[in-house]
């Protein structure tokens, strides 16, 4: 394994820009959509790079990339458009419903522009990222290059779900935004002002917390009912992922993918990666760094690339022929959290190496339980008791606003969480792939939650979180032992650290407060929501472990 420096991006020319102008397409089905074209003021033809948004094309996904303006100085076409339904594009706003076919007509009609070259990139994050794989599903013959990012495979388990729980925070923000652009675009000002305030403090205090009032009374608005409210997995949720859209297609153009270790959908861009890797004709790299949902990493210091830097190499290597090394990195690059540095692997490793549970009875205690090399003979029992009056909280991750390697250290001394360490290693010790639990546990009730997070206790005593995972289990689901997911990770332990797994019946409000009952999150007012007394077991016949990738520092 190496250490490796991004991709450094060479310096450009940088040529004047026209304003920009705004240009109409028709979909196959007739709908207008409308974009913001952007071009470099110099004769020739130019390779167009296409981004499909929902946030509204004049915002342009600055967010998370330089404004358009930045590529077309570099030699670029600039196409920014509103999706179906959004911005000022006709149609209804269904998630991903349409965006296999117009991301296809997109492209034929950006390879049409005056000043195109024939040729187009696609990029953008998150939902613009899962309309790059929807398109790519069509095989439309002008798309030479990708570059997704932060975006996901499957729409029930990266999007909706998590585990079987529901993943309350992130997708009730992102149902309120959709909403409320809806109210924007019928000038509805009363369902705007409330669903856009909501947007800035979410409603979870509600008599329902999972179905607020704000989104009951402006359902037509948006899909969150329908995402609440549908079982998976289903064919309706499969008719809308890339994962199932893609599931035989060679990949044929060159991919970079880009992920993010505090991003709600890392999972999914592994799961793209190791599939489209295996049949592609073309490179496909997978990159993941510090960065979380909105593409931020203050926490990586300056050693986060921008998003720009990178994708303007591989549209300058795949799009223009330039000769700048951009694909013979290794196809796996990942951002060390605690090292911050970059390292290079030929694939990502499976979790192989086990550390058992180990406890006296007392691991909900400060002094809590061992995680150690050997499973311990004697069974042992630990009680964790659940209260939904003052459940656990979600404290840093990847599953809530305040995204990223926040101390959990006071939340582990909670009577509510159950702590297992590892005694500080003499060396540094490098994790590097997928993580995953496998816990015997039951509990007084017909369903609940488990939820696990792997963290780094540094030599200062900070918990900072690595990985984590959440699993809900439904009445009659006898699964012993219980396998929890944990999502990736790439850390070095340095030597005086350790590591811990914490385990809870809530994490909150990452997911829903489960209330015992099998009730529907939608279903369940705060009042019904009940005590849960948690059994973990461990060692004798009954032996919970992590298993880990362990890889050599």
């Amino acid at each position: 394994m190496t250490h490796m420096a991004p991709v450094i991006l060479e310096h450009h020319p940088l040529l004047a820009v026209r304003p920009p102008e705004t240009v109409s397409m028709r979909a196959r089905d007739g709908a207008r959509l409308d974009a913001d074209v952007y071009r470099p003021d110099a004769p020739g033809s130019w390779p167009v790079l296409l981004v499909r948004v929902t946030c509204g094309r004049r915002t342009a996904l600055t967010s998370h990339y330089a404004h358009p303006r930045w590529y077309a100085a570099r030699g670029y076409v600039v196409a920014v458009q509103d999706v179906r339904g959004r911005g000022t594009s006709e149609g209804r706003f269904r998630p991903f419903e349409t965006e296999r076919e117009d991301g296809a007509d997109a492209v034929a009609w950006a390879a049409s522009l005056p000043g195109s070259n024939g040729t187009v990139g696609m990029y953008g994050c998150g939902y613009a990222g899962m309309a790059q794989w929807l398109a790519l599903a069509e095989r439309p013959d002008a798309l030479r290059a990708m570059v997704p990012a932060l975006a996901g495979w499957d729409v029930f388990t990266d999007w909706a779900y998590e585990g079987g729980a529901f993943r309350l925070a992130d997708a009730m923000g992102w149902a309120l935004r959709c909403a409320t652009e809806s109210a924007r675009r019928l000038e509805d000002g009363a369902a705007f002002r409330a669903l856009l305030q909501s947007t800035r403090d979410l409603p979870l205090g509600d008599e329902i917390p999972s179905r607020p009032k704000v989104l009951r009374d402006y359902a037509r608005h948006c899909h969150y009912d329908d995402w609440l409210t549908t079982p998976g997995p289903a064919p309706s949720w499969d008719a809308l992922s890339p994962r199932d859209s893609l599931a035989d297609a060679p990949a044929d153009v060159p991919i970079l993918q880009i992920g993010g270790w505090y991003d709600p959908r890392l999972s999914g861009t592994l799961d793209a990666h190791a599939a489209l890797s295996e049949r592609s004709s073309a490179p496909v790299r997978l990159l993941v760094g510090p960065w979380d949902a909105n593409g931020d990493a203050p926490w990586a210091g300056t050693e986060a690339p921008s998003f720009d830097s990178l994708q303007l190499a591989w549209f300058d290597r795949f799009l223009k022929g330039e000769s700048n090394g951009a694909e013979r990195a290794g196809p796996v690059r990942l951002f060390d959290l605690l090292t911050r540095r970059w390292r290079d692997l030929p694939a990502l490793p499976a979790p192989t190496t086990p550390l058992h549970l180990v406890s006296d009875g007392l691991a909900c205690r400060r002094q809590g339980g061992d995680l150690g090399d050997v499973a311990p003979e004697d069974d042992f029992l630990d009680v964790l008791v659940h209260d939904p009056r003052d459940p656990v909280p979600t404290v840093g991750g990847h599953a809530v606003p305040d995204a990223g390697p926040r101390d959990r250290a006071t939340v582990d001394a909670r009577p509510d969480v159950a702590t297992y360490t590892t005694a500080p290693v003499a060396e540094p010790r490098l994790l590097a792939g997928r993580v995953t639990l496998e816990v015997w546990v039951e509990a007084d009730s017909p369903s609940f939650d488990v939820s696990a997070v792997l963290s780094a206790v540094l030599p200062d005593g900070r918990a900072l979180p690595l990985a984590q995972g959440h699993a809900r289990v439904e009445p009659g689901d006898n699964q012993r032992p219980l396998t929890v997911t944990l999502r990736a990770v790439c850390a070095t332990l340095p030597a005086g650290g350790a590591l811990r797994l914490s385990l809870a019946g809530a994490s909150y409000p990452a997911y829903p407060v489960n209330p015992g009952t099998g009730a529907e999150p939608g279903e369940t007012r705060l009042v019904d929501a009940q005590p849960i007394t948690l059994l973990i077991h461990g060692g004798g016949n009954r032996p919970s472990r992590l298993l880990l990738p362990v890889a050599e520092a």
